[in-house]
């Protein structure tokens, strides 16, 4: 979602050096070519090591947010992650983009942990807390909403709209931990002894720091009956 222009930050690349050059289409091909030349000298063959292939030990759901990108607040390369992002990090089972990726990531790829990482301050999260139109997306905010919904007894006890927002962050997250684990691809990774462990984090953009939610599951030992599947 947008932020509004009171909060907005320098249009300046300040990671790679370019202070006094704005952030242009033209600028991030020059941009690039810069970096494939200061990475090549460090590693000649890196580029030639990354073409042979992946086998990443993480998928990672996060939120479309430009100011949360996986690799560089958890200070990985790439390689290392595989990632799937959208609107408020959701796993929705309808979402056939996020089911293909989930599936080729467990079944295709192994991957030995699914992460849900949500941010507090999310648009999408703030967006669905309120009654306002905003297009099409407003169906897809409906499920966030519907989590509110879930949530509202503890919810409604917060005077704190802020201290609000951010738990409805963190109780999203939760509930699409629970969303991943009721999916046929993650129970029958299970059943066939897959080493596999879904986790919920939430990210702080005032302080970069990660935050450990303390949900995760490796079986769906503890998923309720009616959303577990028969061996095929």
């Amino acid at each position: 979602m947008k932020n509004s222009g009171e909060n907005k930050i320098s249009t300046k690349n300040i990671s790679v050096g370019h202070v006094t050059e704005e952030i242009s289409y033209e600028n991030l091909l020059k941009w690039n070519k810069e970096w494939v030349a200061e990475t090549l000298k460090e590693d000649g063959d890196y580029f030639k090591k990354l073409a042979k292939g992946q086998s990443p030990p993480i998928l990672w759901i996060g939120c479309a947010d430009s100011r949360v990108p996986a690799n560089q607040i958890t200070g990985t390369n790439p390689g290392d992650i595989f990632v799937h992002r959208n609107i408020a990090n959701m796993v929705i089972h309808t979402d056939m983009n996020m089911l293909s990726v989930l599936d080729y990531a467990v079944a295709v790829l192994k991957v030995k942990h699914v992460i849900v990482c949500g941010h507090y301050g999310c648009g999408g999260v703030l967006a669905a807390m309120s009654n306002k139109q905003y297009g099409l997306i407003d169906n897809w905010l409906r499920h966030i909403k519907d989590v509110y919904r879930t949530y509202a007894f503890e919810l409604d006890m917060m005077d704190n709209e802020e201290e609000r927002g951010k738990r409805l962050v963190e109780l999203n997250v939760i509930e699409n931990v629970y969303n991943l684990c009721k999916t046929s691809t993650l129970q029958n990774a299970w059943k066939q002894g897959q080493e596999l462990s879904v986790h919920g984090w939430a990210y702080s953009l005032d302080s970069g720091i990660i935050k450990d939610l303390g949900v995760s599951f490796n079986s769906d030992e503890k998923l309720g009956a009616m959303f577990k599947f028969e061996s095929k």
